[in-house]
Order: structure tokens, then sequence, then C-alpha cells
């Protein structure tokens, strides 16, 4: 049985989610996330295979589906950093605080990222790794 690539699943139409992926791309030098827009087809079908369904009216939360399952918002955040190279993976230590305020930060970014970053309407750009995006 072969493992699946953890998927980290984002907002597609959020500059501040782009620069999240962009930045896990250039932190993960073993290649081992594949990444997927919440909007698509297959990022709809993968979360509801994990009874989670997507309103797309509020795209508030970034997901990673991993061989635990799928974990949502400062949860997926820290499981994502826990993997990347450098420093990054001290970020776990932040588990130690309760998740609810974790959330909660989350949560307050998450409901101004369009105000602060603005949206998108086109994809990532190119110098981008477009083989590890699904569709």
């Amino acid at each position: 049985m072969t493992r699946q690539a953890p998927v980290v699943i984002f907002d597609g139409s959020c500059n501040l989610c782009h620069g999240a992926v962009r930045f896990i791309v250039r932190r993960d030098r073993r290649r081992q996330f594949k990444f997927a827009s919440v909007q698509s087809e297959t990022a709809q079908r993968l979360l509801a295979a994990q009874g989670i369904l997507v309103d797309l009216e509020d795209l508030s939360s970034f997901y990673l589906l991993d061989e635990t399952g799928v974990s949502a918002k400062s949860e997926a955040a820290l499981a994502v950093a826990s993997r990347l190279d450098g420093l990054w993976p001290l970020l776990k230590l932040l588990r130690w605080l309760p998740r609810s305020l974790r959330d909660w930060v989350y949560n307050q970014i998450a409901n101004r990222r369009y105000r602060l970053f603005g949206r998108r309407t086109c994809a990532l750009p190119e110098d981008i790794d477009r083989d590890r995006f699904i569709e």
C-alpha cells in the first residue's frame, strides 16, 4: 500500500493563503506536501470523505489531510510547520496553548484576510511547482 502525500487545502482566492502556500513550498525541500484549492472539486471530495462539507460562502479554514486524518485552522498550520525544513518545527511548542485560544487568533486573521491582503482571481505564479498541485 502506498502512503499518500499530505494534502494542504487552502482558499484559492486569498492572497494571504497563496503566500502561505509559497512559504510552505520553499521550506518543504523533501516535497512531501501536495496542495489543493478548497474551491476545487478534488478538495471538496477529499474533505467530504472525512465528513467535512465545505460552505463555499465561508472559506475561512485551512486544512491538512494526512495519515492521521484531517486537521483544521491552527492545528493544521502547526502540523504543517512541524514538517518544514529549518526551525519551523519549533512552532509545535504552541500546542501548549489551548486550542480555543489558538483558533481564536486564527479566526481573527482569517476573518480579516481579504481586507488586509486582498483577493486573487488568478492562479498561483508560474514559479511554483505545478506538479505539487492536485485538481
